[in-house]
Parts: structure tokens; sequence; C-alpha cells
């Protein structure tokens, strides 16, 4: 860029003006024209530097123009993409809503979906029922089962403790019931209940096991030998009347060490059991105690008597009442003999026939229950 071309800045034309107040020339003295000549590069120079900023200044506000350009360029581009993508979304709700049911389909759904609910409502609420009656059905038949148990143990092993305890496992499953119509049922177990703890209980089981030992001593028995304790024998006598010195004398006196001949003897002397004879003599003695422990487990007085009675009468047909062992074994089966044995049990066929009485009427009304729900339905 020249220097003709370039424009001057008022300073320049002012300063122009200063240097050159009349356009005809004066005369310049010789003196003066180096100071003329720095003052005139002096004022290009000002002249160079003013056109280099302007220059600058209108290189700024080009690239400043080509900036808001570019960005206004971005500017509509972001707008037109943002303005097709709102078309975008809006096409697409558009077609969403277009998918979506009126207003009258979503009345009639939600209508049917409150019908739904109410259905299966109802339904959870009859299965629930439907469940806890078979709940309650089965621990019914539990109690019901259990008073059929007791009733056997009773009149089967005459057991007064374990029927006790199955009675009262039925009271309570009619306790949880939580019904006032097993009122009537619940009286009745009571009365039994009542029966049974006030009913005499004997202790079989130990007599059951006394017999047992005494079996076992049975086993061991062992006859007694007879002895002689008399002096009064003849043989002694004929022996004791000679000096002694005769051979008469001498052999009775031997002969009495092996025989001995009484004839005021009182005592009944039994033969001695040995061998074969002896083992059936405890075999038999060991069935009666064994039939008699039967008897006193069942509960049978007459068997228990008649057993007991039968072992006293092998003891004293076979072996000696001298012997220790024999007399206390007679002595402990007159005490046993006494015992008690039977018992005489409640009858529980009224208390199973109150609660099968409570058992048909609840029956009675789950079914008239199950219809009035069927016809509401």
């Amino acid at each position: 860029m020249s220097e003709a071309s370039t424009p001057k800045t008022p300073e320049e034309q002012t300063a122009g003006e200063a240097v050159t107040p009349n356009p005809a020339p004066s005369p310049v003295k010789p003196s003066r024209n180096g100071a003329a000549t720095g003052l005139a590069a002096f004022a290009l120079l000002i002249g160079l530097a003013g056109a280099a900023a302007g220059g600058w200044s209108l290189w700024q506000l080009q690239d400043m123009q080509r900036r808001d350009q570019q960005q206004a360029e971005d500017l509509q581009r972001t707008r037109d993409d943002s303005a097709k993508k709102v078309d975008e979304l809006a096409q697409r709700l558009d077609s969403r809503l277009s998918a979506l049911p009126s207003a009258a389909e979503l009345d009639e759904r939600r209508r049917l979906l409150a019908n739904l609910q109410s259905d299966q409502q109802r339904m959870s609420q009859r299965l629930e029922s439907v469940l806890d009656g078979s709940r309650q059905d089965w621990r019914l038949d539990e109690a019901e089962h259990l008073l059929r148990l007791a009733t056997l143990r009773l009149s089967a092993l005459q057991d007064v403790a374990t029927a006790e305890a199955l009675v009262l496992a039925a009271d309570d499953i009619l306790r949880d019931q939580d019904d006032p119509a097993a009122f009537a049922a619940r009286e009745q177990l009571s009365r039994s209940l009542e029966a049974l703890r006030t009913t005499a209980r004997p202790d079989r089981v130990g007599l059951f096991l006394q017999l047992g030992a005494l079996r076992e001593q049975a086993a061991t028995l062992n006859p007694l030998a007879p002895t002689f304790e008399g002096q009064g024998d003849v043989l002694s006598e004929l022996a004791a009347e000679g000096d002694g010195s005769a051979w008469w004398s001498e052999w009775a006196k031997k002969l009495s060490d092996y025989f001995r001949i009484e004839f005021d003897a009182d005592r009944n002397v039994r033969p001695l059991l040995s061998g074969q004879s002896l083992s059936q003599v405890r075999l038999s003695l060991s069935l009666a105690l064994e039939q008699a422990q039967w008897a006193a487990l069942h509960g049978q007085t007459g068997v228990y008597k008649q057993s007991l009675k039968q072992a006293e009468e092998i003891l004293d047909a076979h072996f000696n009442l001298d012997n220790p062992d024999s007399r206390a074994l007679r002595q402990r089966f007159g005490e046993l003999a006494d015992a008690s044995v039977e018992v005489k049990v409640p009858d529980l066929s009224e208390s199973i026939d109150a609660l099968q009485a409570y058992l048909q009427r609840k029956q009675a009304q789950r079914r008239q229950g199950a219809a009035a729900a069927g016809e509401a339905q």
C-alpha cells in the first residue's frame, strides 16, 4: 500500500497543515534543511505507523466479521438441526398419541381392570376359606383319631397314662379351634379326663420286673439234701449196749455211719432232683412266672393269680421248704399274689360321640356357607 493511497488521519492532516501553512514555498535557509528532513521522516514514520494500525484494525474487523458469520452459520445450522429433531420428536409423539386408546377405551379398560381385581380378590378369599377349612378338618380328624387311639389303649392294654395324654391332646386341638360350638365336645372331654385322672394305676411294670427277677432266682434254685439231726437211731443204740470190745459193737457203729433207722420220724423226705428232672422243674416254674408277667401287663387278674398259684404248687411239690431260697421264693409268691393288676378303665365312647356330632355340625355349616357364597357370586 503506497503513501498516496493511504488515507490520512486527522493528526497527519493537522501535522501537514502545521508544516506547510502556506502553499507557496518560502526560501529556506541552508542551516534548517536537515531539521525539515528529519521532521518529514518522522511524519512519514508516524503515517506509516498509523497506516499499519489502520490495516491491523481493518484486519481485526474483517476477522471478527468472519467469526460472526461463522457463528451465525453454526447457530443457524444448530437451529435447523434442533428444529429437525423437534419435528421428528413431534412426529413420534403424534404416532404414539395416535396409538394410544381413546378416552372411551380407557374407561372400558379401567372398568375391566376393576372387575378383574374384584374377581381376583373374591377368588383369593374363597381359596383362603377353603384352605382354612381343610386345615380345620384335618385337625378335627386328628382329634377324633386321638380319641379312638386312647380307647384302644384302654381296652387292649389298660394304659391309663397314655390314654390321658391322648385325650388331653384332643382337647388342645378343640381349644385351638376357638369355636363356641365346640363347648359340648370339650365338656365331655373334660369329664373323660377327670375320670382318667381319678382311675387307680397299679404299677404293672414294677410287677413285671419283680416277676422277672424271681424267674432269674428260680432258674438257679437247687434242692437241699436232707440231714438227720436226731441220735435215736436203732443201730447207735445197739452199739451202745455192748462194751465196745465185741465185734458186733464195732460193726454196728460202722453201719450207723451209712444207715439210719428212725421209727418216730415225722418229716416228709422228698427224693433229690438232679439232671433232666431238675431242668424240667425249673422250666415249669419259669413258664408259670412268665405267664404271670404277661397277665400283669395286660391286667388279667385271674390269669395272674392262677399263674402264681401254679408256681407255688411247683415249688411245694419239688423243693424242700427248709431251703432258705425256696422259702424266700414261696413268701414272695404269696406277697405278689395279693397285688392288684386289673384297672377299671372309664368309657370314652361319649366323648367320641360328642366330637363326631361337632364335626357333623361343622361340615353342615361349611356347606351352607359355600352354597351362600356361590349364590352371591
